[in-house]
């Protein structure tokens, strides 16, 4: 017999992690005690010594990397009440966090001989205050993580340390992004956004062989979206959906789950089809969106959607020829839509569609001041437009700037300036220094607003495999391997497949090793 049978089962699993840092306390007896601590329980019979937060006293604890979940606490004092300040970054502890999407100020009153779980975000980082009159005594306390209990099957190992690194973490910070489904962010923003996703998406089918929750999330979205509104209320994360849908079909031949969806694919690219105009150029309705950086420059707004449009007809087109439906329409668009070359007018992010697409290449934009103006949710699209070499200099410098400041899974958004005379966020406030994470952000993600674990900012991981190991899949069922290592002495590594994994080993000497499981055929 199962008792809950009848309800919906959690994909994730509870983990007890304990803290590995003490990095503040004040009023407080033996705060060490805290570090490394395993009570899951109260201990009734022969207590232990307990850690004493005296009124007004606190504790600043690290446990090391960022996780999904909360924290136990195991208290013995009566009427008691503590306040907890969850921190993606030190800072964060101290401050007055944003509680958009998750709660990570609460002051929680105490069991007696008991214990009291909280918490539902990501955070590295906690601080206890007790705003009692009276002592609190902890047996215990240790983070929970609440997560998918996935192996990392793919894998990416090269001679620079620093690359295979920026590699994990990225499939990292996707990691904890795949909650009940694929967030964004989970902090904030704790929701399915269609455009966001596809970076993650492309990570997630680099490191994972379960990629059950991409089909998850998309059926989730198209479920919950009127057929005749865009995705998310955006008309160009509409184009992403067709993108994703084709990108998630080459790896891993879902043929079914296409198939489920093929009158509305259908239906969306008639929409978009008519979406071209006579002269060739896109004319998308509003609501639109390329990217923050790009808000308030509608010249290269117009250059990327342009580019966009084009990829989302290729990717549609392919969906159709798929489905043996008749593709004539979303060819003519691709004509048209080659037609018009827009000005990026020096902007980044639609350099890199334009490049991608074929409409033009673009990469002199790219490579004019390399490492300012770039985009963490643009940063694949860029690594992709780029030479190798350039892109992997891209990753070294902007991806592996943020794990110097600290960062254990990639962020919302990065500046390489931010880091000039700034503290990191692994550290206590520095006088006379600025703070990465309170003192910076644009747009929406102002301050301690930002998020520190954002999907969109994996793009290392995928653009590794896929141009490093070489590993990419132009049709279901078809696979090329041709590595390119760039400045790399040598690399190897593996990408899931629903056969299998692909084996790569390659040399810059030329010599290459490479295995493909069998039911793919090699192009």
């Amino acid at each position: 017999m199962n008792f809950n049978q009848a309800f919906h089962r959690d994909p994730r699993s509870r983990f007890y992690r304990p803290a590995v840092r003490l990095l503040f306390s004040e009023k407080t007896d033996d705060p060490e005690r805290l570090v490394g601590n395993k009570y899951f329980q109260n201990i009734i019979h022969y207590i232990p010594d307990p850690t004493v937060i005296h009124p007004g006293g606190s504790v600043i604890l690290d446990f090391g990397t960022a996780f999904h979940g909360g924290i136990r606490i195991n208290p013995y004092t009566r009427d008691a009440a503590l306040r907890v300040r969850f921190g993606e970054s030190v800072s964060e502890t101290l401050g007055n966090a944003n509680e958009d999407c998750s709660r990570k100020n609460a002051l929680l009153e105490l069991p007696n001989y008991g214990q009291i779980e909280y918490g539902n975000t990501v955070f590295r980082f906690v601080r206890i205050i007790n705003e009692s009159m009276i002592d609190v005594n902890i047996q215990g306390l240790t983070g929970v993580a609440l997560e998918r209990d996935l192996e990392v099957t793919g894998s990416f190992e090269s001679s620079d340390e620093e690359l295979n690194r920026i590699w994990k973490t990225a499939v990292r910070t996707v990691h904890l992004c795949m909650q009940d489904y694929l967030y964004d962010g989970a902090k904030r923003d704790r929701v399915v956004w269609m455009g966001d996703m596809h970076p993650e998406i492309k990570t997630v089918l680099c490191a994972f062989s379960d990629t059950s929750i991409i089909p998850d999330s998309l059926e989730f979205l198209i479920r919950q979206t009127p057929e005749d509104q865009p995705f998310n209320w955006i008309n160009t994360y509409t184009s992403w959906l067709i993108i994703s849908l084709w990108d998630y079909l080459c790896v891993s031949g879902d043929a079914a789950f296409i198939r489920r969806y093929a009158d509305r694919i259908r239906r969306i690219m008639k929409t978009f089809c008519s979406y071209v105009g006579p002269d060739g150029s896109e004319t998308i309705p509003e609501k639109r969106f390329l990217d923050w950086t790009n808000k308030g420059f509608p010249e290269a707004e117009h250059a990327g959607i342009h580019a966009l449009l084009l990829w989302m007809m290729q990717a549609g087109a392919n969906l159709l020829h798929f489905l043996g439906e008749d593709a004539s329409a979303e060819e003519a668009a691709q004509k048209q839509l080659l037609r018009h070359v827009p000005d990026p007018v020096g902007r980044k992010a639609p350099a890199a569609l334009i490049t991608l697409t074929g409409l033009a290449d673009r990469r002199d934009i790219l490579e004019n001041d390399p490492f300012r103006n770039i985009s963490t949710f643009y940063g694949y699209y860029m690594l992709l437009a780029k030479k190798t070499i350039p892109a992997l200099e891209l990753i070294r410098k902007y991806w592996g700037g943020m794990l110097k400041m600290g960062a254990t899974s990639f962020w919302e958004d990065f500046d390489l300036d931010w880091t000039k005379n700034a503290f990191g966020i692994d550290s206590l406030p520095v006088p006379g220094k600025k703070d990465i994470h309170a003192d910076f952000g644009n747009y929406c993600y102002k301050g301690l607003r930002h998020s520190l674990s954002h999907g969109w900012s994996s793009g290392p991981a995928p653009f590794l495999s896929e141009r490093i190991l070489g590993v990419s899949f132009p049709a279901p069922g078809k696979i090329h391997v041709q590595p390119d290592l760039g400045d790399l002495k040598e690399v190897r590594g593996t990408v899931p497949t629903p056969y299998g994994l692909v084996q790569v080993e390659a040399t810059c000497s030329g010599k290459t090793d490479i295995r493909i499981p069998e039911g793919l055929e090699q192009v």
